[in-house]
């Protein structure tokens, strides 16, 4: 028997893309699944998708950004299933690609709230649940390669996802424990409709003047790119597989992408070279030898 069966997984974003790609993987383990997602049609058909295959599903509709809604997910997960075992805090949204000064401040917020924020309420509301019961779990925070490696003209996605990535080792640290284990899912290009996700943008977050102008030349020459790269991305369900392989292997880093590899070395090893250049320096000399507080 599975170590997942009969428990219950979280999951926010959870009607497609990689969201729906965890549910199905975790589902097929015997868990039970509540899934949060803001686009109600694309819920219901997921919903009937993993039905039809035997597996348990409550659905709610939710914003993210909003600590009433997970409080209310939270609520009808306990009177549906009794327990909490999972989060997958997968619901995210690209932004738009452009350069600093032409990303507006609405803008920043919006990729902000539901990237950042929302894993933070997240992990606020259902973490409590898991440490109540005791029988430990798993908590799975989305990231993306771009938490790894700055993405030029992705500012507001990449603060998130390096965020994403920074509170996840925290957290790790912190939740183990309480046998919680906590793994980062920093995924490169997936097939999905994060391109588009523009389509589920309340009006707070909207500049109108913004939103009626058409778009530059070079705006348009990066959406049109990153199309591109998205339809050519891996399949969903590969990573959702992964997910599973991952976290029975307790890794906090789960990749989807070895090709990446050489990136991120190279990031790493630009960052190991600056502190060899802060060892030699004669200013930083009386610190070199000092214990090092604060980090496990």
């Amino acid at each position: 028997m599975s170590q997942f069966t009969g428990k219950t997984a979280v999951i926010s974003g959870g009607a497609e893309g990689i969201g729906f790609s965890v549910a199905e993987a975790v589902g097929k383990q015997g868990m039970n699944l509540v899934l949060g997602d803001i686009d109600t049609e694309q819920l219901a058909q997921a919903k009937a998708k993993l039905e039809a295959q035997g597996i348990e599903v409550l659905t709610v509709s939710m914003d993210v950004t909003k600590q009433e809604d997970w409080k209310a997910a939270a609520e009808q997960a306990i009177a549906r299933f009794g327990k909490v075992h999972m989060l997958a805090n997968n619901a995210g949204v690209g932004g738009t690609p452009g350069a600093i000064e032409q990303t507006d401040a609405k803008d920043w917020r919006w990729v902000l709230d539901v990237n950042l924020m929302g894993v933070i309420y997240g992990a606020e509301t259902m973490v409590p649940l898991m440490k109540q019961h005791g029988e430990g779990g798993w908590v799975i925070n989305v990231a993306s390669m771009a938490g790894m490696a700055g993405v030029p003209f992705a500012g507001p996605y990449t603060a998130t996802k390096v965020a994403v990535v920074g509170m996840s080792e925290s957290w790790h640290a912190e939740l183990k424990p309480h046998k919680i284990q906590v793994s980062v899912l920093c995924p490169a290009f997936v097939k999905t409709r994060i391109n588009l996700s523009y389509r589920n943008k309340h009006t707070e977050y909207k500049n109108t003047e913004q939103e009626k102008s058409a778009p530059s030349a070079g705006e348009s020459a990066i959406a049109d790119h990153m199309q591109k790269v998205v339809d050519a991305g891996l399949e969903p369900e590969v990573v959702g597989e992964r997910v599973i392989e991952a976290i029975s292997a307790g890794e906090l880093y789960i990749f989807t992408h070895p090709n990446y590899r050489k990136t991120v070395q190279a990031r790493f090893k630009a960052i190991d070279d600056a502190f060899a250049r802060s060892e030699s320096s004669p200013l930083l000399q009386h610190v070199l030898n000092e214990e090092i507080a604060g980090f496990s």
